[in-house]
């Protein structure tokens, strides 16, 4: 008998995580899912797939995941997809360094922490795919997004080095790059201004405004969102494919944005840039 290939997925609580954890199940896959809170095991346990509790900013819950997932593998670990994130909003200069700090733990730190620990396994059976839920705001900048955007460049660069220097060791390395996917992003964006960001007293805050308005639902409607089966969809080919891109954009506006920089001169596409909302 064939053993189901074994894929870890993080943060699988909403959106692009819980949705490709259910998919890859459907799809034949052993699933390791990891949420952060015991409340969000519930539903996914009910669908058959292993879950646990994992935290990017405690190594300790890292070291006991791993070690579970180990154990019931037996050692298998076929592919990675780190996916669990947030984006701190807020101009650069209204954030304290705690704050970008506690962006860089979950968003980079973390990740590195879980991947550094999942590749001796993958090296053990000379193969593997890790894949890595970055953004288009890995690749181009984007105003009151600092810190978030700040997080995916350092992790594009770390991963893109990473699939260079594992060339040749069966272990495969790709970014998934979205633009606006839906989920509940953009109600953490919310929370995480409200806390961080003195809002009233801040030289943007006629600016926050309107970021505010788009962040709690009350501003304009985004017709380009997609539902996370786009990323479902490159994910699998990430997966699969004997020659996995380095890149996969997705959603129109990643892919113009990508395109434009390439085009533009650098001072015009960041004019172009500092006009979006």
């Amino acid at each position: 008998m064939t053993e189901r290939r074994t894929i870890i997925v993080t943060g699988c609580s909403t959106g692009i995580g819980a949705y490709c954890a259910r998919a890859l199940k459907s799809d034949g896959w052993r699933v390791f899912a990891t949420v952060r809170r015991d409340e969000d095991q519930i539903s996914l346990e009910a669908d058959g797939i292993e879950t646990f509790l994992m935290d990017y900013t405690d190594h300790d819950s890292i070291g006991a995941f791993v070690t579970a997932v180990h154990e019931r593998s037996n050692g298998r670990i076929d592919a990675l997809f780190n996916n669990g994130a947030y984006g701190q909003p807020g101009a650069v200069e209204d954030l304290s360094t705690d704050v970008l700090r506690q962006q860089f733990e979950t968003n980079v730190f973390g990740w590195h922490e879980l991947t550094r620990r999942v590749i001796p396994m993958m090296r053990a059976r000379g193969a593997g795919r890790i894949i890595q839920c970055s953004s288009i705001l890995g690749l181009i900048p984007y105003r009151f997004r600092g810190a978030y955007t700040a997080s995916k460049f350092a992790l594009e660069g770390l991963s893109i080095t990473m699939r260079m220097e594992l060339q040749g060791s069966g272990i495969h390395v790709s970014l998934i790059e979205p633009g606006p996917i839906e989920s509940r992003f953009t109600a953490t964006a919310l929370k995480h201004i409200e806390n961080n960001i003195d809002l009233l007293n801040s030289p943007h805050a006629r600016e926050y405004e309107r970021q505010l308005a788009r962040l709690n639902g009350t501003g304009p409607i985004n017709k380009h969102k997609l539902g996370p089966d786009a990323v479902y969809r490159v994910l699998r080919h990430a997966l699969t494919a004997d020659d996995p891109r380095p890149h996969y954009l997705v959603t129109t506006p990643a892919k113009q944005g990508a395109f434009l920089k390439r085009l533009m001169p650098s001072g015009l596409f960041y004019k172009l840039m500092r006009k979006l909302d």
